[in-house]
Formats: structure tokens, sequence, C-alpha cells
């Protein structure tokens, strides 16, 4: 600690949500110590909280796999550089958000010079890498986890994980009629919400499959609109009769009377918005033979995962065709029809799990509490 009593604290995020993440506890530590000592692997958000910017992410943050094997020596750079820092004293706790990949060794280095150590939303070993737990359990002090589910799992290879709540929980959500009239809806009109992935390999298996599901709905009348949550420069080539909406996707899922989503936070996002949905994805055959040897979990949703039990249908491989979606998809249309409002008991279940405001402030308290230990 500072002469005066403030920590002196490294903050690692290295991808924009986690720098957004990480934003919100540094403002709550800045509360807790005005005079801390914050310096930062991250990006606008952590400056703007008021952490010291030493290593700017957008210097090592990339998408697609050739590009991650160009920025590994510069990540082996940093590393080699905070871990300098830590022998030599320089902080007193090492905050790590997310990044697993480059923030497990970081946490590993810090144990190594006996610097003290917090995981913030911590990676989903629990689904396919149990074995690993055990390595990040042996490098951290406390982990802080956002899904209800997570801390007896991590009690299993002995470290102490407390659960903090989701940050998504926290996040502003358009008001559904507004949506809707911001996208120009009819108060009949039935609109699917679309969303194909983010990343490119994503969008590329993805949305052809997508596409001709809606088609099917559309011809049959279920569903009088279609609205796809575009991201960054992808294309979703069709016939005229999709809405891609840029920018704002709680706009398209406050919108949508029913959604098809891939796998991943997006079904959480979901579930905040009370918008009934089918949960689909593909990989490459030698990927999905791969997954079913080493996956742990019974459903590949978040959604189910969080209320334990089968909330959402999981249409996934070569089980996802266009018919097989549209089939699952249709009955949600039905307003006041069975399946939605089934759904939407399972929904608000969900939204229950997944806490209550404060995250950032619970983490706050930890990192205090490890740094006191």
């Amino acid at each position: 600690m500072s002469p005066g009593g403030s920590p002196r604290i490294f903050v690692s995020a290295g991808e924009p949500s986690g720098d957004a993440h990480a934003a919100d506890v540094v403002s709550a530590l800045r509360r807790r110590w005005p005079e801390a000592v914050i310096d930062a692997f991250g990006g606008p958000a952590l400056r703007a909280a008021g952490a010291t910017i030493r290593f700017p992410m957008e210097e090592y943050t990339v998408i697609g796999f050739f590009e991650v094997l160009a920025k590994l020596p510069a990540h082996l750079r940093l590393l080699r550089a905070v871990s300098r820092d830590f022998r030599a004293g320089r902080y007193d706790l090492v905050l790590s958000v997310d990044y697993p990949g480059f923030n497990l060794r970081l946490a590993e280095a810090a144990k190594k010079a006996g610097v003290r150590s917090l995981y913030y939303i911590a990676p989903q070993l629990w689904a396919w890498r149990p074995g690993r737990a055990r390595r990040l359990a042996a490098a951290v002090d406390r982990v802080a986890v956002i899904l209800p589910f997570e801390p007896e799992f991590f009690a299993t290879v002995g470290v102490r994980a407390d659960f903090v709540g989701h940050p998504l929980v926290e996040q502003p959500r358009p008001d559904r009629a507004a949506a809707r009239r911001a996208l120009g809806l009819g108060a009949e009109e039935r609109a699917l919400a679309v969303f194909p992935g983010s990343r490119r390999q994503e969008v590329a298996r993805l949305w052809p499959l997508f596409r001709e599901a809606a088609a099917r709905l559309q011809a049959s009348g279920a569903t009088t609109r279609v609205l796809v949550a575009g991201t960054g420069d992808h294309e979703y080539p069709n016939d005229g009769s999709v809405v891609v909406v840029r920018g704002d996707a709680a706009l398209v899922l406050a919108a949508g009377d029913a959604a098809l989503v891939k796998s991943g936070t997006t079904t959480l996002e979901a579930a905040l918005a009370d918008t009934p949905m089918v949960v689909s994805y593909r990989v490459h055959p030698i990927t999905a033979s791969i997954a079913r040897r080493v996956m742990t979990v019974q459903w590949i949703s978040l959604v189910n995962l969080v209320a334990g039990r089968a909330v959402v249908p999981e249409i996934v491989q070569w089980h996802a065709t266009p018919d097989a979606l549209a089939a699952a998809l249709a009955p949600l249309f039905e307003r006041g029809g069975v399946a939605a409002s089934t759904q939407r008991a399972g929904l608000a279940l969900v939204r229950e799990r997944l806490g209550g405001p404060g995250a950032a402030a619970r983490v706050a308290e930890m990192a205090e509490a490890v740094l006191a230990a």
C-alpha cells in the first residue's frame, strides 16, 4: 500500500466488453480510495473511469486466427513487463477482467511475485475445461463470478468464488412500444429478431440458415417483419424482405415478438428483454465432434444453464435446419399462447437468478477484502 494507505492496483481488461465492466469497478474503487494508484491494460472506458492506461488494448486486441498469432509476441512482451513490475513491488493487487488467454497467465505471474489477485468474470471453465479450473484456483485469491451456478463449481476445485450479479442487469433497455415505433412496426405486426452473431465466421455460417428459417416464417404468415441485428461491416444478403438494424441490438430485441439467436450472452439479453427465443448454433463438424467429447454441461445456452432446466429450445448442428428452426419459432408468435407464456415464466426465473444491480460495487468490496487478508 502507498504511504497514505491507498492501494496500488493493476487492472487487466484487454478487449472492449471487459474494458466497460472493468471501468465500472474502477469507478467503485475510486469512491473507496480516491488517491489509489490504478494502472491498466485497457481502453477508453477505463481511461474515462480514472485509470492510467499503461498498455492500450487497441494495440493488442484483434479478431481472426492469423491476426491473433501475429499479436502473440506483443502479448508476451506485455506479460514480461507487468511481471517485472510485480516482482519490483509496484502493485498490491491485480484485478483481471475476463480475457482468459492472457489474464490467467497474468494471475500466475502475480502469484509468483506475491501480489494479491482477484479475477472478475471468470472463464467458463465449467463448460468444457474443468481441469483448467485448478490452474485458476492455484493462481488467484478470489473470483467474482456473474452466473449464479459458478460458486458451486469453483468450490469443487478449492477456490472461493462469490456471485456478484450479472452486469447486464444494469444496462438500460428501450421500452418495447418505443422500440417498435422507432423501427416502424405497426401494433399488429409480428416481428422476428435475428441475431446471427458478431464474428465473421459465425455470420458466414449462421446467416444463410437463419435467413431461410425467417423466410419460411414469413411465407407461412407467422411473422410479418424480420429484423436483423447487424454488426460491424458484415453483409446479410437477402431478397429484400429483411431489415438490417445496425448499432442498437437492444432496440431489435425489445421490438421483437420472438427471437432467433446464436448461443452466448445474447440469450441472457433476450431473457432480460422478456423476448421468447430459439437458440441455435453451428460449427465445423470436427469442432462439434471434439466439443461433444469435452463438454461437461447439458445445455449450450446461458438461459437454460441459469434456470437449471430447458426454458428455451436449443437446435444445433445437423438438427439446425430452416424447417426445424421455423417450426420451433412459429408457436412463439401466438400472443397469449402456451409456448410463449410458458417460456416467459422461465425467463422471469432467469432474470431473478441473475441478481440485482451493484455488481461493480460488490467487486470493489471483494478487492478490499483481498487486500486486507
